[in-house]
């Protein structure tokens, strides 16, 4: 027997429909070309047999969409119905009959008629106005009225420039973090510190995230550069592997999932990331200093996989039984040959002398 298929939520099927009418899409083609001869138009996507039995009139053509062929059918006053995966013009020039006691704020006929739709059948329906020469999306109970391009573009510009200075500063508190683990002097407030600045940067880049679904292809060279400046934050994160308190039910995954739940608000008060890490809710209260198990560290190495790492750090507990172990018992740890043994104290004096170097 199999299994029934799980529904879409709103939210699921909202990013969908951004993707589908993105730039670069056929139906985005379409919509700029309404857009460009100052039409109007109504984009019903969803299951055609359910969106028939709301709507009446028309033509059926069970077309295959192209960008030509939806301009040409939107200069007709009804809707167009799509499939569900906008590859099929199943009619055309229907006129819509939502329920009008559902609940809507839109002034406008077609607006209004878009989002009753929308909630009813729960479809995807693009509303483009002639008027205002604006593009709404109402997906579900959602309503997003789209931006332009370079609207778009200048947004997404604007936070990858507050991105970098994020990124600056989190590069210069992890190298801050980096000197006192090789001191052996790190206190919890450091470890919060550096995680904050962390979780301050995947915030931002989540919230960078949407422009680049809605800009499609032209946000492609935003993409690859927010791929490469958040390349630091996969070192940082393993602070949170190097120091979360084990204890029973702890484990990193759960850690890591609590501090990703806080807050924005939250994230600026430390003592919600100590208590998520497992200690008080007051790091400055707590002068011991805390021994990094290594994790960070033996990763910028980038000479040893995860699992040889996993194995020094069972083997030695901490980074500074490791930095301090003779190669006899580097060897021993399995997966680390003489060559190799060799190169982890290398690399290890090499990094401590570089960030001495450059705090100088």
């Amino acid at each position: 027997m199999t299994a029934p298929r799980k529904r879409k939520t709103a939210q699921e099927a909202y990013q969908e429909a951004r993707l589908m009418i993105s730039p670069g899409t056929r139906i985005r083609e379409a919509i700029s070309a309404i857009l460009q001869s100052r039409n109007g138009a109504l984009i019903c996507i969803g299951t055609p047999k359910r969106l028939s039995e709301l709507s009446e009139g028309g033509v059926k053509l069970d077309a295959p969409c192209t960008p030509q062929l939806l301009y040409e059918l939107s200069k007709m006053d009804g809707a167009i119905i799509l499939s569900k995966d906008g590859k099929t013009i199943a009619y055309a020039n229907r006129f819509l009959k939502p329920d009008t006691s559902i609940p809507s704020d839109e002034t406008g006929t077609r607006h209004r008629a878009a989002e009753r739709i929308a909630r009813q059948a729960k479809c995807v329906v693009v509303a483009v106005s002639e008027r205002r020469s604006s593009v709404t999306l109402y997906v579900h109970s959602i309503k997003h009225v789209m931006d332009n391009i370079p609207t778009l573009l200048n947004k997404a510009t604007q936070a990858i420039q507050t991105l970098e200075k994020y990124i600056t500063v989190l590069n210069q508190t992890m190298q801050e973090l980096s000197v006192r683990e090789f001191q052996d002097m790190v206190t919890i407030f450091d470890v919060c510190k550096a995680i904050q600045r962390c979780e301050m940067v995947v915030q931002i880049a989540g919230e960078i995230e949407p422009y680049l679904v809605e800009l499609g292809t032209e946000g492609r060279l935003i993409a690859l550069q927010l791929r490469e400046l958040i390349i630091p934050v996969e070192d940082a994160e393993l602070i949170i592997k190097d120091y979360y308190r084990r204890k029973s039910g702890a484990t990193y995954a759960s850690v890591r999932a609590k501090i990703a739940e806080i807050s924005q608000d939250d994230l600026l008060n430390l003592g919600s990331i100590s208590q998520a890490l497992g200690y008080g809710p007051n790091p400055r209260t707590i002068d011991t200093y805390l021994s990094p198990r290594g994790y960070r560290i033996l990763n910028t190495t980038h000479r040893l996989t995860p699992q040889i790492i996993e194995n020094l750090v069972e083997r030695f507990g901490s980074l500074q039984q490791i930095t301090r172990a003779p190669k006899e018992e580097l060897v021993a740890v399995e997966g680390v040959g003489e060559v190799l043994a060799e190169r982890v104290r290398v690399s290890l004096n090499l990094l401590r002398s570089q960030l001495a170097l450059d705090r100088r």
